[in-house]
């Protein structure tokens, strides 16, 4: 309902924001709602780099925000996937804590998105690791997954090789983390620990 205008009942996205509360303020009356405006922070990589298993480890040692696996709506809405989330996040932060997202986005995907404007920032991570380790994960999974077959292994190994030449040349830049020798308790509590210097 956060779209909604409290004062004139209007529905609107791309409300201004006033950093001086900070408020959104409604296009229609000029109504300005305070809200939160939280960080977000993004835990993305291929498939089978570790966002999952990081996911469920780091809901049991980051109380001080809300993780979420983003895979929980693939599927629904296609067209309009990232905004959707960017959309949950918010109403999610206004709770007072701000969201971990785990899953597969990249800059460009949340940055133009007319509810980005409602973040204080985006922080990215993007979880890599060596190709060999990446294929040996993918086909290890499940069948009912279909992520062990040469075309799915392959394209993940290009993206892990993006991210890795890449990540630091995006708009904005994100973090490299590289699992590919730590234990997955190692994994989590330095993951943890990179989010909480940036609350």
């Amino acid at each position: 309902m956060f779209n909604v205008c409290p004062q004139c009942g209007e529905y609107s996205v791309e409300k201004t924001v006033d950093p001086s509360g900070p408020y959104a303020v409604c296009p229609f009356c000029h109504y300005a709602h305070p809200f939160l405006q939280q960080p977000l922070f993004i835990i993305t990589g291929p498939s089978g780099a570790g966002k999952t298993t990081v996911c469920l480890e780091l809901v049991s040692h980051l109380h001080e925000c809300v993780v979420m696996e983003s895979d929980i709506l693939w599927g629904h809405n296609p067209e309009g996937y990232h905004e959707t989330w960017l959309r949950i996040a918010k109403n999610v932060g206004q709770a007072g804590r701000p969201v971990v997202l785990c899953g597969t986005a990249l800059p460009e995907h949340l940055e133009t998105q007319p509810e980005r404007r409602y973040f204080s920032t985006i922080h990215y991570l993007a979880m890599v690791c060596d190709d060999a380790l990446l294929e040996e994960r993918l086909k290890l999974r499940p069948a009912w997954r279909n992520s062990g077959s040469n075309n799915v292994v392959e394209r993940m190994i290009q993206f892990n090789r993006w991210l890795k030449e890449h990540a630091s040349t995006t708009n904005p830049p994100m973090t490299l983390y590289d699992n590919s020798h730590q234990q997955l308790q190692e994994t989590s509590e330095e993951i943890a620990q990179w989010i909480r210097q940036r609350l």
